[in-house]
This record gives structure tokens, C-alpha cells and sequence, in this order.
């Protein structure tokens, strides 16, 4: 080829064997992720005349990480992890250390440092939440209180987790690794110090994330999308996302997986976080599917002949180990078997998070590269069996319930706490309800349904203007506009009524209706008093988004143009003398 096309060439054979091969897992109702690993393992091995460059599959895996991790943080719900906190925070921390435990006692005796068995417990305590959401919703299980619990428990080991990426590289050295390119390693500082400096530094991102982000970032999105670009809103939400990553880990040398969580963290509590998740979801999907073929990449298959043994050891770490050690954590915590046997079936695999801490423990020369090709053999496998999981816990249940003494044992003596803590969820779920509505004008249906001068726009449309609407309130005899006072907005009338006077007529509008406008057609003073005759909820637009709706939407501006006509008609027959009549034209 006349140039290098190395970049083109790896996007075109990892999408490829990718498509294939995750096709064929879901025929094989598996999930899509096999497949792709599957696909890097072939992309690094058994392709004549092509030779993968892992460098660059890595650094577009990086990407991967990030628009996950965003997509994690946009997701993240503080309340409904809140309302699990009982059971999923003891009960996660307590199974990640006594997994870790194990995995790192099972690599010392394979003649591991400390420091390798240590990324290696680490990296198979935790399972994936992806996995884990597409199980739940092929068994309609993700609304279940049991699923909320399971989802919630996974949240937890992954702030744990960002919590580990986070302290690994200052523990790096002292673990037996080295330090990254560049950095000063704990040995030069001494390990407080360097924990210190990195906390210090987690903090100070933290702190400007918690406190600009919910005050910048939302306003961003809003105005990039009152543009009506669907192009521009995602570029928008890529560079918040990417561009927030990188910031993070240039000035404050946190990963860039930390700062795409925080930065979907700060967005989700934005009304645009839905439609930045909608955007961003392709990209998301398809680097994604890039990280997951590059980790297969890594993948050593003779490690399966070599050491059988260890393939074992991590498989049975993470199908029976730690599903034992959750079912007993939940019996131990006082909630019912099957709680505990959903949990232990939710946790019989490894995902995204394993290979984020194996590559960066990789990196800083803790795991050798039989460990990563061990955490991989263990993801093949155990998310291959997952829904056999899933099925031994379903009819693990059914036996119980079956048994009317197992059913009272564990299950009926156990209501209590499961009844307290399905009030929770449901107290939260009206919280965030609640909150969403103070945030929520009107969907782009109830635009339509409401205001018929908008029903011909598409939802897209509809969706648009809503950005460019203010809520604005008034109580009854709230004066909303004055005569002769400058014109600065006009109103569209959601609930109430308010009466318009011109001269000695007096109209009522209500919902549906919209006044306010002929001022701004014409330039001219207000020419009318408009009242609240009750409590009134109303949607403002300011001068120059009402311009801006007319000069975008000429539909609209032909229909208020109609209607301005009209009312000028109206106000010059009830005239009586107090001034000349104008006719209105609409600004060009």
C-alpha cells in the first residue's frame, strides 16, 4: 500500500473477527463478550500476513476504558446504592478481601511474589456489571429487588476497584513493581509520601469535579444542544468525556478511568444525561468491543496445557470461591437464600474491571504475563458458564420454595430485612422521581399534545425547543405583563388560566394558549395587561429564542404569523381611539 494504514488495518480485522465471533457466542446464547476476546486471541495468533500491532490496540483499548467508565459514572445512582448499602457495602468489602486473600495465597504457592499475587487477588474478586446487566435483563430480573441488590453489590467492588487503580501506581515499587515513566516511586519519597501525594491529588480532582463539574459541564451540554446539532451534542459529550480523562490524568496523574467516572457521575445529574448516554452509546459499544478484542490479544492459549493446574485454581476461585463466600456473607447478614444464591450466581465471572487492574499491574511490572493469560482463560470460562449459574441458582430456589420447612427456614424468617429494604428502594426510587420531575418540563409528546402549534415538528424538533423553554410560576393576581413595559419574552401557559386586558375587553387564556408574542413580532411596548388568575405554570421564551424558533421552524412562523394577524384584528376593532392601529409583520 502507498501508506501506512496500520491504524485501518486494526480496525478492520478487530470488527470484523469481533462481529463474527460475538455472533456466533449469542447463537450459541453466550455473551458477545467471548466472542470478541475470542476474536483477539485469533487477531494475535493465527492470521497469515497480518501482524497485530498491540501498541496501537492498546492505546484505542485506553479509549475503551474511558467510554466505559463514563457510561459507568452516567449510570451511577447514589441513592439506589444508599438503599442496598446494608447488604452491599459489608457484604462486597468483606468478599473482595477474603477473595483477595485466596487468589494471592494460591499465587504464592505457585512461587508468585506477594506483589503479583496480590493484582492477581484483586483482579479475580470482582465481576463484571456488564455482564452482569445483560443477565439480569435476559431473565427480566433487573427490576427485581434481588437484581437492584446484585447490581448494587457490583457497584460497590467497582468504586473499590477505582479506589485500587488509584493507589496502585504510588504502592507500585513497594509491591515489587517499578514506577511509571517518569514518576518518583515510593522508594524516593517514602510510601506515605507518595500516598499522601497521591491522595492530595485524587482530592484536589475530586473536589474541582464535585464543585465546577454539576455548575459547567450541564451548561455545556445544554447549549451545544439547543443548537438542534445531533452531531455537535456528541462530539460535546466525547470531549467532556475523553477530554475530562485526559485532563485528569495530565494535572493530576489519576487514571484515566477515574476521570471518565467522574465525569458521567457529574452528568448524570444533568435532565440531558439520557440523551448523552443514547449519544455516546455507539462509541461506547464500539471501543468497547476494541478493549475487550485487545485484552484477547494478550491472551497466551498454551497456558492452558502449561499450567492446567492454575487454569483450575482461578476458575474455581471465581465459579465456587467466591460464590460460597457471598452466599455465606448473605446468610451471615440475616436476608433470604435466594438473595444469596443471585448474588453468588452474579459474581461467578470476571470482566472489564479484572483486565483494567491485570493491564495496569502488567504495566508496572507486578503481574507477569502468565497472570494476565490466567485472569483472561478465567473470563473465557467463567462468563462461557455464567447462565449455568444463573440456572443452578434459579433451581436452587425452586427446590427451596418447594419445601414449606427450607421455605420458613430461609426464607420467611428472613422477610424482615428484605421488606425494610425493599421500602428503601422504593423511597428512593420516589426521590429520584420527585427530583427528575423539578427538572422535567414536558416530553416532546406532551409538547405536542399540549401546544398544537408544535405538533408538526418531529420529536427531534420538539425535543429542541423544549431546551430553549424556562419555567417560569405565578400566583393569582401576579401581574405576568405590563402595558407599555419593553417586551422580553413570551409565554406558553402549561396549567392555569391568566386574563389578557386591551382596552375594556378582557380574554382568558389557558392551557394551550401562548401571549406575549405580538410585542416581540412588532418590537413595540407591551400593548396589554396579562394577570394570573390562578397558579399558573408557564414556559418562557426569551426574545432571542423566540426569533431563533421562528427563523429555524417556518411552519411555526407561519402559524404565529396567522395568529398575530388575527389578534391585531381583534385589537383594532375594540379600539376606541387611543391610538392608531399598527399592522404587524414579522422580522425577516
Amino acid at each position: 500500500m502507498p501508506h501506512d494504514v496500520t491504524l485501518i488495518a486494526t480496525f478492520a480485522v478487530a470488527f470484523v473477527l469481533a462481529s463474527i465471533f460475538g455472533y456466533i457466542a449469542s447463537r450459541l446464547r453466550l455473551p458477545p463478550l467471548v466472542g470478541y476476546l475470542v476474536a483477539g486471541v485469533l487477531m494475535a495468533t493465527s492470521i497469515p500476513g497480518f501482524k497485530a500491532d498491540t501498541a496501537m490496540a492498546g492505546q484505542l483499548a485506553e479509549i475503551g476504558v474511558i467510554l466505559l467508565m463514563f457510561g459507568v459514572g452516567l449510570h451511577f445512582s447514589l441513592g439506589a446504592l444508599l438503599a442496598v448499602r446494608n447488604i452491599a457495602i459489608p457484604g462486597a468489602v468483606v468478599q473482595i478481601v477474603l477473595a483477595t486473600l485466596i487468589g494471592a495465597g494460591m499465587a504464592m504457592l505457585w512461587g508468585w511474589t506477594f506483589g503479583a499475587g496480590l493484582i492477581l487477588g484483586l483482579a479475580l474478586s470482582v465481576a463484571s456489571t456488564v455482564v452482569l446487566v445483560k443477565a439480569l435483563e435476559e431473565r427480566n430480573a433487573l427490576g427485581t429487588t434481588n437484581g437492584r441488590i446484585a447490581v448494587g453489590w457490583l457497584i460497590v467492588e467497582d468504586l473499590a476497584m477505582v479506589i485500587v487503580l488509584v493507589l496502585l501506581p504510588a504502592l507500585a515499587e513497594v509491591l515489587g513493581g517499578h514506577a511509571a515513566s517518569g514518576a518518583h516511586g515510593g522508594e524516593d519519597r517514602g510510601l506515605l509520601m507518595a500516598l499522601a501525594v497521591t491522595i492530595v491529588k485524587v482530592a484536589a480532582f475530586a473536589a474541582i469535579a464535585l464543585l465546577l463539574g454539576p455548575r459547567v459541564m450541564p451548561w455545556i451540554l445544554r447549549q451545544v444542544a439547543r443548537t438542534g446539532s445531533r452531531e455537535l451534542f456528541t462530539l460535546a459529550v466525547l470531549t467532556l468525556s475523553v477530554g475530562i480523562a485526559f485532563g485528569a490524568a495530565a494535572l493530576f496523574d489519576v487514571s484515566f478511568a477515574l476521570g471518565a467516572f467522574f465525569a458521567g457521575m457529574v452528568l448524570n445529574e444533568s435532565d440531558l444525561s439520557h440523551k448523552a448516554a443514547a449519544n455516546s452509546l455507539p462509541l461506547q459499544d464500539a471501543f468497547a468491543v476494541l478493549f475487550f478484542v485487545s485484552v484477547g490479544m494478550l491472551f497466551d492459549p498454551t497456558i492452558i496445557v502449561r499450567e492446567p493446574l492454575a487454569v483450575f485454581g482461578v476458575v474455581a476461585l471465581i465459579l465456587v470461591g467466591k460464590s460460597l463466600v457471598a452466599l455465606g456473607l448473605v446468610l451471615a447478614l440475616g436476608y433470604p437464600l435466594s438473595t444469596g444464591l443471585t448474588i453468588s450466581a452474579a459474581l461467578a465471572q470476571v470482566g472489564e474491571f479484572s483486565f483494567i487492574l491485570a493491564g495496569l499491574g502488567n504495566a508496572y511490572g507486578l503481574l507477569p504475563a502468565a497472570g494476565l493469560s490466567l485472569i483472561v482463560a478465567g473470563a473465557l470460562i467463567s462468563i462461557t458458564l455464567n447462565p449455568l449459574s444463573f440456572a443452578l441458582a434459579a433451581r436452587l430456589t425452586a427446590r427451596v420454595a418447594s419445601r414449606p420447612r427450607l421455605q420458613r427456614r430461609f426464607e420467611e424468617a428472613r422477610g424482615a430485612k428484605m421488606a425494610a429494604l425493599e421500602r428503601e428502594l422504593d423511597a428512593a426510587e420516589q426521590r429520584a422521581q420527585e427530583k427528575a420531575a423539578k427538572h422535567r418540563t414536558l416530553t416532546p409528546q406532551e409538547l405536542a399534545e399540549r401546544f398544537p402549534l408544535f405538533a408538526r415538528l418531529s420529536p427531534e424538533q420538539r425535543e429542541v425547543v423544549i431546551l430553549h423553554f424556562r419555567p417560569h410560576a405565578a400566583g393569582p393576581g401576579e401581574r405576568i405583563i405590563r402595558k407599555g413595559d419593553k417586551a422580553d419574552a413570551a409565554y406558553f401557559i402549561s396549567a392555569g388560566e391568566v386574563e389578557v386586558e386591551v382596552g375594556r375587553r378582557r380574554i382568558r387564556l389557558g392551557p394551550g394558549d401562548f401571549f406575549g408574542e405580538m410585542a416581540l413580532i412588532s418590537g413595540q411596548p407591551r400593548s396589554a395587561h396579562v394577570t394570573a388568575l390562578d397558579y399558573c405554570s408557564l414556559l418562557q421564551l426569551t426574545t432571542g429564542d423566540f426569533r431563533e424558533m421562528l427563523r429555524r421552524y417556518p411552519d411555526i412562523r407561519t402559524q404565529i404569523a396567522d395568529l398575530a394577524a388575527q389578534r391585531g384584528q381583534m385589537n383594532r376593532e375594540q379600539d376606541e381611539g387611543g391610538g392608531e392601529a399598527r399592522d404587524v409583520a414579522l422580522p425577516d
